[in-house]
């Protein structure tokens, strides 16, 4: 955790604060803040039967209602003055947002307007605002020539080259996600929407002396993520399989490199963010600090289960970048943080969750 953190009177407000990451971090608020109110949807692909999350602490103050709702984020700041916002609610399904765009820019990027404009009218600005941003703003970031050495950014790989079973891009090799060397080039209607929302963050913020604090995160997985939801979770999708017995599919050629970083690790991260006595000047990627390739993640949980080896497809998805992982030295040098967990660990962790789960349903 953070050398620097304090212990933080005064209220947080969480929205999106009922799902995966808010419940992860409410026991460390509820902790830290005198006050900890939640603003959560609820929303049926996440929370089926609109219930308060059993894994949310009791001592959070839940509001459900909708993030894009003007009159409902009114009524929430009637009697809520926020010392620090946590900015969670998003929709996140990178293949989904390319069907349902609408949906993703309403709530990532309307919702975020709509939050900033309810806290411009109540007048109650709070001294920062944490927004959970992700690696998808970056695309498929910078390559390196392997002649020359130097950087380029290839963009999106197209339907034809995918097509032709060419996944990565020729004579050259990907770099580490970083935000102080690799600028955001978004290959999905998610990142774009992700990418949005820090700018008008940005915008907002410094105009009205708020801190802004952006944490880009890698792929987050572990206990407490969504069994039900189709469009993400590809660590619990793996072990639903692997738990049935059945070979896990891999896509592309299985070496597709990602940073899956524990639920554990990167809810200390959003709570160093949200009570370090200064908020970064910088946005930060918050990762595991190595890449594994699907193939490795996919073995290991076969493993944990003796399930079958998993097999290569060769199918590919649109909008799916080929490596993705964090450079995390401005992390650690500015919340003096760093993740715990390695894979084999977080991947024991998930399983046995899963495992203690009642009526979880094989993929």
């Amino acid at each position: 955790m953070n050398s620097a953190q304090n212990h933080s009177a005064g209220t947080v407000l969480v929205t999106g604060g009922a799902g995966f990451i808010g419940c992860a971090i409410s026991d460390s608020l509820v902790t830290a803040f005198e006050r900890v109110v939640v603003v959560d949807s609820l929303h049926p692909q996440i929370h089926p039967s609109a219930q308060r999350p059993a894994e949310l602490a009791a001592g959070a103050d839940l509001r459900v209602g909708d993030i894009t709702d003007a009159n409902f984020m009114d009524s929430v700041l009637s009697d809520v003055a926020p010392d620090v916002v946590i900015h969670l609610a998003a929709e996140t399904g990178t293949g989904q947002s390319l069907e349902e765009s609408t949906r993703h820019a309403m709530t990532n990027v309307v919702g975020t307007t709509t939050l900033l404009d309810a806290l411009n009218r109540s007048g109650k600005l709070p001294r920062r605002i944490v927004l959970t941003s992700s690696r998808a703003v970056y695309g498929e970031g910078a390559w390196r020539h392997n002649e020359t050495g130097e950087l380029f950014y290839p963009g999106q790989r197209t339907s034809e080259t995918l097509e032709q079973a060419q996944w990565d891009f020729p004579g050259a090799t990907p770099t580490a996600m970083d935000a102080s060397e690799v600028f955001p080039a978004p290959v999905s209607v998610y990142g774009a929407t992700k990418l949005a929302q820090e700018n008008i963050l940005q915008a907002w913020a410094k105009s009205y002396g708020v801190e802004p604090a952006i944490l880009r995160l890698q792929n987050v997985y572990g206990p407490g993520q969504s069994l039900i939801n189709p469009y993400t979770g590809i660590m619990s999708l793996f072990c639903r399989m692997a738990k049935s017995g059945k070979s896990i599919p891999l896509y592309e050629d299985g070496d597709v490199r990602r940073d899956f970083i524990l639920i554990d690790d990167v809810a200390s991260a959003v709570v160093a963010a949200a009570t370090a006595s200064a908020a970064p000047h910088r946005i930060l990627d918050i990762g595991s600090g190595e890449f594994q390739t699907i193939g490795t993640a996919a073995s290991l949980i076969a493993a944990h289960y003796g399930a079958p080896e998993p097999h290569v497809t060769g199918q590919y998805r649109q909008g799916d970048v080929r490596h993705a992982w964090a450079s995390v030295d401005a992390a650690a040098s500015d919340l003096s943080w760093k993740a715990r967990f390695n894979l084999v660990q977080g991947i024991d962790r998930l399983a046995h969750w899963i495992d203690e789960q009642p009526n979880v349903q094989p993929a």
